[in-house]
């Protein structure tokens, strides 16, 4: 029987609220007429062999089904047409004459075909996890109106790891957590009600994510405490039925810090030792855990330079540890000196991870992933790609992408991030010249590494709709997506979610995925174009605009502007030498001041106010230029949208329009400070008479 909160529409005005907390797997229902090419799909499902994940597969499928097209759909064996779902080996023993696919770990195959006079619709995984994942694709299919009625699709992750990182604290404060407080911890343990946690993993498993550390980078030892282990059992128990193993962040300094030992030194055999026996206990409690992720030497946090020692030497043993159990190690390069002097022109931020990484390439083990962030600074509005990607041949690799909008809105704007993240995957590193993209690195499939991924931040909190915002949603769920298959385009990722979340009305989809594509370069045309990075507020809030926070300090995101010019100088010839990071091929591309795009040129150039771009403008008339032409898209944003009442719920409608409005009245915010200040450093008046003229005479 059909829940009664998920009663047919019939089509005309606006479609019925849904829970914020679907998120994407609303399984909005079909009217009729949209209803009449699925009429034909079986009224059966079976499964064909029992397991937690299979079980979900199962009762995923039947909601789906019956809350979409108004069906009864079964559970069940016997005989006539039926879903068939199970893992390869035993889909040969139900239908023996199938040719099946090869499938890689996680991967599935959508088929329909006819056996011994049934009409068999088959959900065949090369794990239990692959079948979830293909539920998932075709219930999908089914609410974007797809046509599945001969399909024939194998689909395989493109990586091996695709896990989210949650910056969650204990007393249950997220770091840069921007929907409320954390779904996992409240008043420093484990929430007694786990529901949400559930409910995340469902929506993760959803989008082929298979790991989540649930904890904080800045990790508390306390997790590892005897008493805390049973209370992260929970949560693992809450992620198993969808096949999302949990994680944890560690801190490396546990061993001492709990009081077990005087020391931390990784090469101490007390101390591995420790981390053995602390693993091991990990494991009979979660026989499926899946491993660490660890920040160290970084901000603060301890590491083995404590002891003179190398982070080939920290992750090294506390691999050896997890290895029997099949458990891995991201280990984050963000490792940088957070006390540089500002004075020296030599000093880069951005050289550190290359720096502190490549010397150690392979001396990781093999179940050791670098997690290297997508850019050399920390997540800006615009980076180049991070050059360790190609300085790690004999390492694995996972990169690292902020789906919280820590310096691009904070979920308070909207900025849709898959465009930023899509040219990062797809940049080519042009190792021995030859095609290399960053997607490829990542995945182990240059130099044939036993394993990588992805790792995305991800935040979310027990805010209704997750990140604070139901548009935000867009870049978690597309996030996964890229994760699963970095060669989809940020155009068939953004229809595929307004779809799902907001229906299949083809104006609400035309706005929307307009809206949304369009936000990145207008968020990055009010704060801080030409590579010159947000310009927010680094040392307060990572949100308001402050460019002066980024000079004179130790924090290396500097912009060094000035009286006659811009730009970080980081060439080879006269700058820090971070150009030289890169192959030889990517060099030529950005140490030339003639061939540098103008996107980056700040990035890696100081150049006068009076440096004239390829576009033909001077930089101060773009500065000036974009961030006007920004304040006036962003208010363009919120008229887009209020061409959507009645086709959008109410209250969606109400809240999007509030955010938007609030967004273009910031945006001229942005435009005031950031072009009022660059004319009080620069001199030089706006050429169209908006800054500077008016004041004189």
């Amino acid at each position: 029987m059909v829940n009664a909160a998920f009663a047919v529409w019939n089509g005309t005005g606006a479609p019925p609220a849904a829970s914020e907390t679907e998120a994407w797997l609303r399984y909005a229902p079909r009217d009729a007429e949209s209803a009449k090419p699925y009429a034909q799909l079986p009224s059966r499902v079976e499964v064909l062999h029992e397991s937690l994940v299979l079980d979900s597969a199962q009762k995923e499928l039947i909601a789906g089904m019956s809350r979409m097209l108004g069906r009864s759909v079964q559970a069940g064996s016997g005989g006539g047409n039926a879903f068939l779902l199970g893992s390869a080996p035993e889909a040969r023993k139900r239908v023996p004459e199938l040719k099946l696919p090869a499938l890689k770990p996680d991967g599935y195959w959508l088929k329909v075909t006819r056996s011994r006079g049934q009409r068999l619709f088959l959900i065949i995984g090369s794990n239990d996890r692959g079948v979830l994942y293909g539920v998932f694709a075709l219930l999908s299919k089914i609410a974007r109106e797809q046509d599945i009625s001969n399909i024939d699709e194998a689909e395989q992750p493109f990586a091996r790891l695709r896990w989210v990182n949650q910056w969650d604290n204990l007393d249950g404060h997220i770091e840069r957590g921007y929907g409320g407080p954390s779904i996992f911890f409240a008043d420093g343990k484990v929430r007694y009600d786990l529901t949400r946690a559930g409910q995340y993993a469902r929506l993760l498993a959803s989008i082929g994510i298979n790991g989540c550390t649930i904890n904080n980078v800045n990790a508390d030892p306390r997790v590892f405490r005897p008493d805390f282990i049973p209370q992260i059992k929970g949560i693992a128990d809450a992620f198993r039925p969808w096949g999302v193993q949990v994680a944890l962040a560690a801190d490396l300094s546990a061993p001492k810090v709990l009081g077990d030992l005087d020391t931390f030194d990784p090469v101490d055999p007390k101390v591995a030792a420790w981390w053995k026996n602390k693993i091991d206990e990990i494991y009979r409690a979660i026989p499926d855990f899946g491993g660490f992720t660890i920040k160290a030497d970084s901000e603060g946090q301890p590491g083995p330079s404590t002891y003179g020692r190398t982070h080939a030497d920290a992750a090294n043993m506390i691999a050896r540890a997890l290895k029997p159990h099949g458990g891995v190690v991201f280990y984050r390069a963000f490792v940088y000196n957070h006390h540089l002097d500002w004075r020296n022109l030599k000093n880069d931020r951005a050289k550190a991870a290359y720096d502190n990484f490549h010397p150690l390439d392979g001396e990781f083990d093999d179940n050791v992933i670098i997690q290297i962030k997508n850019g050399p600074i920390d997540f800006q509005v615009r980076e180049p790609v991070s050059p360790l990607f190609a300085g790690l041949r004999r390492t694995n690799e996972a990169i690292e992408l902020q789906i919280t909008q820590e310096y691009t809105g904070q979920q308070r704007q909207l900025c849709f991030l898959v465009p930023m993240w899509k040219e990062a995957l797809d940049f080519d590193m042009r190792i021995n010249d030859k095609h290399t993209p960053v997607k490829a690195l990542v995945a182990g499939r240059v130099f044939h590494r036993p394993t990588g991924g992805f790792a995305g931040v991800a935040n979310v909190g027990m805010d209704a709709s997750w990140l604070g915002n139901s548009l935000a949603m867009a870049n978690l769920y597309g996030f996964g997506r890229l994760a699963w298959d970095p060669d989809l385009g940020p155009e068939k990722i953004i229809e595929e979610w307004t779809r799902l979340t907001f229906g299949n009305d083809p104006e609400v989809v035309r706005t929307i995925d307009r809206m949304q594509l369009s936000s990145w370069h207008i968020y990055e045309n009010y704060t801080g174009p030409l590579g010159a990075g947000t310009l927010t507020n680094v040392t307060g809030n990572h949100y308001d605009p402050a460019p002066e926070s980024s000079e004179r300090n130790g924090w290396g995101q500097w912009h060094r502007a000035d009286r006659e010019g811009i730009g970080m100088d980081r060439t080879l010839a006269t700058g820090t030498g971070f150009i030289g990071q890169y192959p030889p091929a990517v060099q030529k591309i950005y140490e030339p001041l003639a061939s540098c795009p103008d996107r980056l040129l700040l990035f890696f150039h100081h150049v006068p106010y009076t440096h004239v771009l390829h576009s033909g403008k001077t930089v101060i008339q773009h500065i000036y230029d974009s961030h006007y032409d920004g304040a006036e898209e962003a208010a363009g944003l919120g008229e887009q949208w209020k061409t959507l009442p009645g086709r959008v719920d109410e209250a969606r409608y109400e809240e999007i329009l509030a955010l938007l409005e609030y967004q273009a009245r910031e945006a001229i915010v942005w435009r005031d400070t950031i072009c009022n200040w660059i004319y009080q450093l620069s001199g030089i008046a706006d050429q169209k008479g908006r800054v500077g003229r008016r004041s004189q005479p």
